[in-house]
Parts: structure tokens; sequence; C-alpha cells
């Protein structure tokens, strides 16, 4: 995994049956997201994404490994509202297949280069539910500290987040 690279690529409607795969994986989108989404919210789903280039400049992208050219997942740099507070969170999920090999860490420290390198942001954040602890270990590798905890709604139900800061 030492020799990987990625590449951030833009989200497109022509993303959209890779966005299906990601989104509507039980596995990976109830732990985080806390929910599926149907193939019209997909469709939103990219929509928002393309609005959010063109407001401020960045959101989610398709993470390609451009040794296998393969994609493994999304991420990104996106505005989030925790109490009431409008932040930039830094998010990714990672295929089921390719997690655990390292990708998450290399995501995560592209990441933070992209927040503060490029789009001089001074500040970043990223929260995930307690109970996911490789996130968490993720986060900490890279620098990020615990700031604080909070219930956050996720299908009419409170879920307990922790939210991991790092500053610029």
């Amino acid at each position: 995994m030492e020799k990987t690279s990625l590449t951030f690529k833009k989200i497109s409607t022509n993303d959209f049956h890779f966005l299906k795969s990601i989104l509507q994986s039980e596995e990976l989108m109830l732990l985080g997201w806390g929910k599926i989404y149907t193939d019209e919210e997909v469709e939103g789903w990219i929509n928002k994404i393309t609005q959010q280039y063109q407001e401020y400049g960045y959101s989610y992208f398709i993470v390609a490994d451009t040794r296998t050219q393969q994609s493994i997942g999304i991420a990104g740099i996106i505005k989030t509202t925790i109490n009431f507070t409008t932040l930039d969170e830094i998010a990714y999920i990672v295929k089921k297949e390719y997690q655990g090999l390292g990708y998450g860490t290399k995501i995560v420290q592209e990441l933070v280069k992209l927040a503060f390198n490029r789009y001089h942001l001074p500040q970043i954040f990223a929260q995930f539910a307690i109970e996911n602890r490789a996130s968490q270990r993720i986060l900490e590798k890279n620098g990020l500290t615990y700031e604080f905890s909070y219930q956050r709604k996720q299908n009419g139900m409170l879920k307990e987040h922790l939210v991991y800061q790092l500053k610029n």
C-alpha cells in the first residue's frame, strides 16, 4: 500500500451506477449515514454534489487507486452543520472489498492536504458513529483529535457521534 497513490475525480451523472453501489449498500450506509438511498435519491445526491462544486469548489469525489485504476470509494470535504454551527467536514466511504488495506488512512491524508493546501481551510472536522472504531483509528493516525460528542438524528432516532478536529 505504501506506493499506492490515489486520484480524486469530480462526480458526474455518468457515475450513477458506481455511486448506487455505495449509496444502496446496507453494510456501508447504515453505520455512517443511517439510511439507504433509492435510485431517485442517488440522482438527487449527484445533483447536490455538483451544486456544491459550483458553490464551494469542493464536495465528494470518486477515489481511485492509480495503480489498478479501480474506483475504491468516495471521499471529500463537505459543509455540514453540527449543533447549529457550519463546519468543513472530511468524509469518506471505502467499498467493503478495499477496507483494511490502508486506503482509509491514505484517503484522509489526501483530504487533509486538499483542505489545507488547496482550499486553505483553517480547520477540518470529521464525525463518526461511536461504534465505528476503524474510522476513529484512521483519524487519529492523521492527527485529528477528539473535540466533542453529540446526538445525531438518523432515520428519526438519535445516535451518538464523535467529532474530531484538525487545525491548519
